[in-house]
């Protein structure tokens, strides 16, 4: 897979970019991160990129004209045709289904804004996806972007090193995760449930779906909503 993202503050995303499954991935050629400066594309002596919105009104509007050039400039380096998505807080919210979907395309353009927001010809003209990774708002879409990059990555085939841990992750089936342990088995009077020493597969299997429909039951009532009613709709058939 490939992934463009085009942003005014590339350099914010050296850190993350260069630890851990990022890392790995980019290193086994399972992901490549290609990041381009909005700013290279502006024309005028100032590197100019944004300006007052019509109307009025508080702030300053990313100008269309940086981001269509840069983005024509990137698209043009890979044949694979893109899936555009613009990272705003007006977006959809951010799912696992989503991410799922995400990761298994060849290549991603991810546009990250600044100031007050995009002139909306950005969104419309390029075709984008406006997503959203909460109900909050950041001071640019880089961060979000980083959010995004993280979760597509690690569901690409081999990027954990084991596949299957993926499979048990918060939101893959439904519900949250099931509360895990380690060694020791006993610490600060804190004991490990028994039945997780008991070296019974099925007990431990369903052990831990029992307690991650009461996890979610608890703590995302909305999630265990609708995981009812996936199950009432399997049962009817």
């Amino acid at each position: 897979m490939r992934i463009d993202v085009l942003t005014l503050f590339p350099e914010m995303f050296d850190s993350p970019l260069s630890h851990s499954i990022l890392k790995r991935a980019q290193e086994r050629n399972i992901v490549e991160v290609v990041l381009s400066n909005i700013r290279d594309f502006a024309t005028d002596s100032y590197r100019k990129v944004d300006d007052k919105p019509y109307g009025g009104g508080a702030g300053m509007v990313m100008t269309p004209a940086p981001v269509f050039d840069c983005f024509e400039y990137v698209q043009a380096q890979a044949d694979q045709v893109p899936r555009v998505i613009l990272l705003t807080p007006q977006g959809t919210p951010l799912s696992q289904d989503k991410v799922v979907e995400l990761s298994q395309q060849p290549r991603l353009i991810m546009i990250a804004g600044r100031y007050e927001g995009f002139d909306e010809r950005i969104r419309t003209g390029l075709n984008a996806e406006a997503i959203s990774i909460g109900d909050f708002v950041l001071s640019g879409g880089e961060l979000a972007a980083m959010v995004l990059i993280d979760a597509v990555v690690r569901r690409l085939p081999d990027a954990l090193g084991d596949d299957d841990s993926a499979l048990d992750d918060s939101f893959c089936n439904g519900l949250l995760e099931y509360p895990q342990y380690t060694r020791p088995e006993v610490f600060r009077d804190m004991k490990v449930p028994e039945i997780l020493l008991s070296g019974d597969h099925g007990k431990i299997e369903k052990w831990r779906k029992e307690q991650s429909i009461e996890r979610t039951k608890q703590w995302r009532p909305d999630i265990y909503e609708k995981y009812q009613q996936a199950e009432s709709r399997k049962n009817e058939k």
